[in-house]
């Protein structure tokens, strides 16, 4: 499936800001079933300084600074992603969790030294005994790793509520936990520290959600919204993702823009004013597929 995908910030100050720095990850990337064909970021007003990198986790970053007096900012990112359909075998066969748990901590080739890296405690997720007997249930002694991992997708969704407001970026974990209710990033953050709890090794994953109108109803542009899930690494297999949110294993219905340990990792738009004072912000976002009539 092929996508057009855009994504516009606009901020505007009720007093000029003199000063603005910002790290934008708009950019999708490029890996295993996606392909990134086309991007162009468009900032306004234009930046004095301006250049791209990959960061630590290999997400591309755009970094620009504006120096000159402004009332406001946009940020308009235009993608064109191809996304093609993933096919799993049955979950039922594989490693043991247990097994991959231990692989994790013994093993000592590049790829598992570097997925051991995503089980670790981070700014917004942080191990405990509490996350570790939520996720038991679905850990039975000897059950096979994946289908452990897909038990807990579903849990997580048939027992949370999706409650848009509730929870803000920075509501601890535990907190989710007790409420059982939160939105995308809350449940991702939730399925991180259950299997980060358990010993293994889960990484935060951003990016958008092709979403289809009810029969009957128009698209609305502006609509979409950005989404989160969770990707879990298994041996031989690699990293496999998992949306908590939706209860289900991604397929070509996801796009990727970045990921790392959890949301402070991959943020869309971060970054320093001076000046400013209070702001409004309007965020946009679609996600088009290519035969849809723009």
């Amino acid at each position: 499936m092929r996508y057009r995908v855009t994504h516009s910030t606009r901020y505007d100050y009720s007093q000029p800001a003199s000063l603005s720095h910002n790290v934008v990850r708009l950019h999708p990337r490029s890996h295993g079933p996606q392909t990134c064909l086309r991007h162009r970021l468009t900032i306004v007003p234009a930046p004095e300084t301006r250049s791209e990198r990959l960061d630590y986790f290999g997400n591309y970053s755009d970094y620009f600074c504006l120096q000159e007096s402004h009332d406001h900012l946009t940020i308009a990112a235009q993608s064109e992603v191809e996304v093609n359909a993933c096919s799993w075998a049955d979950l039922s066969h594989g490693p043991s969790w247990e097994h991959v748990r231990d692989l994790l901590r013994q093993a000592l080739d590049p790829e598992t030294l570097s997925a051991a890296e995503f089980g670790f405690d981070s700014p917004y997720v942080s191990r405990s005994a509490e996350l570790a007997s939520y996720a038991q249930p679905s850990f039975a002694k000897g059950r096979p790793f994946l289908e452990c991992v897909l038990d807990l997708t579903k849990r997580i969704h048939r027992e949370f509520k999706f409650l848009p407001g509730s929870t803000s970026v920075g509501t601890p974990v535990l907190e989710v936990l007790g409420t059982r209710r939160g939105v995308c990033q809350d449940f991702t953050h939730l399925q991180i520290g259950c299997l980060r709890s358990l010993g293994l090794a889960a990484r935060y994953v951003s990016g958008y959600l092709a979403t289809i109108p009810p029969p009957g109803q128009r698209r609305l542009t502006g609509a979409d919204v950005s989404h989160a899930w969770v990707s879990v690494f298994a041996p031989t297999a690699g990293w496999i993702d998992f949306d908590p949110t939706n209860g289900l294993m991604p397929s070509d219905g996801h796009i990727t823009i970045a990921w790392g340990r959890d949301y402070s990792d991959v943020g869309p738009i971060q970054g320093i004013l001076v000046g400013g004072r209070r702001h409004r912000l309007h965020v946009s976002v679609d996600v088009l597929p290519e035969e849809t009539p723009t």
